[in-house]
């Protein structure tokens, strides 16, 4: 059988483009590098709330203000990022512009939303964009940073001069000396909402908590909180923001983890403190926990001057799952009249 020179130059390009790896479904670049032709996106249904992914490798900080030297050493450091078997891997969320709703009652937070966890529909929305200071709410993240390096839980940890406060000079239990376990400190950070037991937890992260801090806004990152940034983990520092759109999103996650879940919900609890280890009783932040009336699956507060009082919840409410997010309230009960009001109204729905 004759091959003229063209068949034979055929036989050869293909053969170096089965040698390359590829397949008919690839094209060339102008300047020869092999490219896929991807499917297109999968779109996300208007004001959905995309489900959270869990731990892992997330792009740089987002260059949005506060600790430059945090973001540099979260970049150079070697911090754990293995995907932590508290929390099922799932799809990364969309960017999804949260608008305010047309109605609803008339709530005392500045800012609130509330979605229903299993369609991701919103309910009620105030506000939600808007970029405030989440004060406590921000140990939500420092826990499920701490949980996703899968530290030794069991391992003790003095409190130091370094936990104290020089941001607020608010007063602490916890007094320096106090020996616990990585479990108790998490414990006593989301019930309690101990500061001095989150800045042990930062501190004690591997590369210290410029690295902690790093992997808090790596992890926002990754869960798509484009307008959350993190400068310590206890939530004292007003530089600490986040919009209750971005915080769906990081209730959504945070609920993945059966430990946040049970420790936020947790009513009371008894812990040695000291050099003493004395019995020192402690208890939830949330009187609608302590209460026991509300199906609630997590919770978190929070307050600082400059954010208000703040709530997270994952309730059911009316037999459906409900995120609901109160901030910059006025008064230390608005944000749990403002659940109750919530609540009301979608059980008025429902029956109506």
């Amino acid at each position: 059988m004759r091959f003229d020179f063209h068949h034979i130059l055929g036989i050869l390009f293909g053969l170096g483009l089965v040698a390359l790896g590829v397949s008919p479904g690839l094209s060339a670049d102008k300047r020869g590098v092999i490219a896929r032709i991807d499917s297109p996106a999968r779109m996300t249904p208007k004001n959905a709330i995309a489900s959270p992914p869990a731990a892992v490798t997330a792009p740089a900080t987002p260059a949005t203000g506060g600790n430059a030297t945090a973001r540099r050493a979260g970049a150079s450091s070697s911090v754990p990022q293995a995907v932590a078997p508290h929390a099922k891997p799932v799809t990364p969320p969309a960017e999804v512009v949260i608008k305010d709703t047309a109605k609803g009652p008339r709530l005392r937070s500045t800012i609130s939303v509330v979605v229903n966890q299993e369609t991701g529909n919103v309910l009620f929305a105030k506000n939600a964009q808007t970029r405030t200071p989440i004060a406590s709410l921000t140990k939500l993240m420092t826990a499920m940073v701490t949980l996703d390096a899968a530290l030794p839980m069991g391992k003790k940890i003095t409190i130091t001069k370094a936990e104290i406060d020089h941001i607020k000079g608010s007063y602490s239990r916890l007094r320096v000396g106090t020996v616990l376990s990585r479990r108790e400190l998490l414990k006593l950070a989301l019930m309690s909402s101990e500061n001095r037991a989150a800045c042990a937890l930062g501190r004690t992260y591997p590369k210290g908590k410029a690295a902690f801090v790093a992997a808090m806004n790596r992890k926002a990152a990754t869960l798509s909180m484009s307008s959350t940034h993190f400068v310590e983990p206890s939530g004292l520092s007003p530089r600490n923001v986040s919009t209750a759109a971005d915080l769906v999103k990081m209730v959504e996650a945070a609920y993945e983890y059966p430990l946040i879940r049970q420790m936020t919900t947790t009513a009371s609890w008894e812990v040695g403190v000291g050099k003493s280890s004395v019995p020192t009783p402690y208890r939830n932040t949330n009187r609608l926990v302590r209460k026991g009336t509300w199906d609630i699956g997590l919770s978190k507060t929070g307050f600082i001057n400059e954010a208000g009082r703040c709530l997270v919840m994952q309730v059911t409410v009316a037999n459906q799952p409900v995120i609901m997010v109160f901030l910059d309230a006025d008064g230390k009960l608005s944000p749990l009249g403002d659940a109750n009001r919530i609540r009301d109204w979608l059980e008025a729905r429902r029956s109506g």
